[in-house]
């Protein structure tokens, strides 16, 4: 039979400690309302004390966010203790986190005092919190630097002054897994009446070993976890809640005594909002739910997982409600990988098709870090506006100098059907492009234009390239020839006839939405 581990989520306390992370009254209860339907056991909402807007808005979360126990800190101050039943007493299920110092540095560098004195105050301070509610927390802040003598004798006391639950924070981020499951482990076996209240742990993420020494500590008898969504927190943060619930559930093997009520389907969502009113990015390779924690660029990692999804991945994305793999293409995917997105985009090609596709492709990834579907789609969109383009220049005639005004006849060809034009404009190119915008009935933005030599002497061959806007999708065209008014015109229907292709791959009959000049 499973035992449940309880989750303390501290987002909104510790988390919020986190520099720039401060949230207002209207965010607390937001993410304080997601945390309820990820269904964590507790939500520490604040430090009431600290501010009247702090008490308010625990006061808040305790009035609307029913389900979770709802627990705001205090330390061993009767003033601390009365707001923070001020706050959480509209809860259904309130509690009251005291804490105080037991290391020997923060009792004489922070306090002033000695071990006897804080022994006593914290007495005091649970037994006064306990006379406005049953559920008090005691928190020994610093324990992992404290003195296991004289931690046990706190931790005793406070149990016989009435705290239900005991927390063990490695406040600094000091302890090591193998060290701190002992001092836990021997908690349990030295302290009388421990069996009576709940064990809990806290741990900070300074050498990085916050979740290692979390589990830890649930296999040597903690029954509740102390953890942030994101593993956001002071300096290097806390220990993260969803790579502890995860990996609970993921290493039933190892972890087969131990279970939580997470909803993990929520995990994903309740990350993103949490990021989002923190302002606090998540790194791209954070576990669990990092951007990057499906994402696969190696071509030996690509195929294997179209092959089979276990081959590389140990968690389904689907199992925290995120998004499934994502391959990431760059130089050094396989065809394999290439071949499986232009699928999933709709394109079938053969062989012989994909061979040169490929081709385009890695030419592509060489100038590219990552080579996104858009790409893709504009690279098969190229090579059919140069296959079978829309439109096509038939004859072209401009006229320009120092007297004249400048102005194009354009004739283009599409299908059966030939189209005349003409127009005037700033230049001989700006009147061909106008002509042609008549024909096209498409007025696309031009934002850049670049010719250069690609021969050498008076008869170079000139390519033009240009970067088209047609809507909120940039475009660009390249055009050749040895006339570069010419070159100029190809470049502009090569874009436009990308544009065309793009919208009908994507299934938009109308491509002239938004941007329409003039009749086709």
């Amino acid at each position: 039979m499973t035992e449940k581990v309880m989750i303390f989520d501290s987002t909104l306390r510790d988390g919020e400690q986190t520099p720039g992370a401060k949230l207002n009254q209207e965010e607390k209860l937001k993410i304080a309302k997601q945390l309820a339907r990820l269904n964590v056991d507790i939500i520490e909402a604040g430090f009431p004390v600290s501010s009247p807007g702090e008490l308010k808005a625990v006061q808040n979360i305790a009035k609307e966010v029913k389900g979770p126990i709802i627990t705001g800190l205090a330390r061993i101050v009767q003033g601390d203790i009365d707001d923070a039943w001020e706050a959480v007493k509209y809860s259904e299920r309130p509690r009251i986190h005291i804490f105080a110092g037991s290391s020997d540095i923060h009792i004489q560098k922070k306090f002033g005092k000695d071990r006897d004195t804080i022994l006593d105050l914290a007495v005091e301070a649970v037994k006064y919190g306990k006379r406005l509610t049953s559920d008090i927390q005691y928190s020994l802040e610093d324990a992992t630097r404290s003195d296991e003598d004289y931690m046990c004798r706190v931790i005793e006391a406070v149990i016989k002054a009435g705290a239900t639950v005991v927390n063990i924070p490695d406040t600094v981020g000091y302890a090591v897994p193998e060290q701190y499951g002992q001092l836990i482990k021997n908690i349990v076996n030295r302290v009388p009446l421990i069996d009576k209240v709940t064990l809990s742990v806290h741990c900070h993420n300074d050498l990085g070993m916050a979740v290692a020494n979390s589990l830890i500590a649930v296999q040597n008898g903690a029954r509740q976890v102390e953890c942030n969504i994101n593993g956001i927190g002071e300096r290097a943060g806390n220990a993260s809640l969803e790579e502890i619930v995860v990996a609970l559930l993921i290493r039933q093997d190892y972890f087969a005594n131990y279970r939580t009520d997470i909803n993990l389907r929520e995990i994903y969502k309740t990350s993103r909002l949490v990021s989002s009113l923190t302002g606090i990015p998540i790194p791209v390779n954070k576990a669990v739910i990092g951007i990057n924690a499906f994402a696969h660029s190696s071509g030996i990692h690509q195929d294997g997982v179209l092959k089979d999804k276990s081959t590389y991945e140990i968690i389904d994305a689907e199992l925290i409600g995120g998004r499934a793999a994502v391959m990431v293409l760059t130089a050094r995917s396989g065809r394999h990988a290439v071949k499986n997105e232009l699928q999933e985009m709709g394109f079938t090609l053969g062989d012989e098709e994909l061979e040169q596709f490929y081709h385009d492709f890695i030419d592509l990834a060489d100038k590219k870090k990552e080579v996104f579907r858009e790409d893709l789609e504009a690279l098969m969109a190229d090579r059919l506006a140069y296959a079978a383009p829309t439109y096509t220049l038939d004859y072209l005639q401009t006229v320009s100098g120092t007297k004249s005004i400048p102005s194009a006849v354009v004739k283009l060809k599409k299908e059966d059907s030939t189209f005349i034009s003409t127009d005037c404009g700033a230049g001989p190119i700006d009147a061909a492009y106008n002509a042609i915008d008549k024909i096209t009935g498409i007025n696309p933005r031009l934002d850049n234009y670049n010719l250069r030599g690609v021969t050498e002497g008076r008869k170079a061959l000139g390519e033009v390239s240009i970067k088209l806007t047609f809507g909120e999708k940039t475009i660009t065209g390249r055009g050749t020839s040895t006339d570069i008014i010419e070159a100029s015109v190809k470049a502009y229907l090569h874009g436009i006839n990308k544009y065309i292709m793009i919208s009908a791959l994507n299934g938009n009959g109308d491509y002239k939405k938004d941007i329409v000049k003039g009749q086709p």
